[in-house]
């Protein structure tokens, strides 16, 4: 068994240490063990895993409750099967959306890019081509802005 400590934790999970005690606290991980001499946390294999679990959801904007909501499936195993798919799956959705705003975006600048670039070269059929683009893509951009 690997005892490591917050700062080791920290590097291997990609969360900082004051998201380390704030998990802790809210009682997303742990209690974690403490050194009988020092008092200092020491962290387990096994919280290695929840706490890079953690680290994947937070990073995806995963809330504190669906997160408590996770760890507690989990715990529950094959019983809540279907509870931690929805959670996911309905995460997965809304990160779909964010990428297609993205996307928009994206094209958008892309779009705009090639007017400027039309611009700078004087070329007149090239900058009509880009303004129709942009003119093309304002329902996607109104849709966008209604999500």
């Amino acid at each position: 068994m690997t005892a490591l400590t917050i700062q080791d934790m920290s590097r291997r999970s990609g969360l900082s240490e004051p998201t380390l005690r704030y998990y802790e606290g809210v009682g997303l991980v742990g209690p974690i063990a403490r050194d009988a001499s020092s008092g200092h946390r020491r962290y387990r294999d096994e919280d290695l895993d929840t706490l890079q679990a953690l680290a994947c959801l937070r990073a995806m904007g995963v809330g504190i409750e669906d997160m408590r909501t996770y760890q507690a499936n989990r715990v529950r195993g094959q019983e809540a099967a279907g509870e931690q798919r929805d959670l996911l799956l309905r995460h997965a959705e809304r990160i779909e959306a964010e990428i297609e705003t993205l996307r928009t975006h994206l094209d958008y600048l892309r779009a705009k890019g090639a007017l400027w670039d039309a611009r700078d070269r004087g070329d007149a059929d090239a900058e009509t081509e880009a303004n129709l683009r942009l003119q093309d893509m304002i329902p996607r951009l109104e849709e966008v802005v209604l999500r």
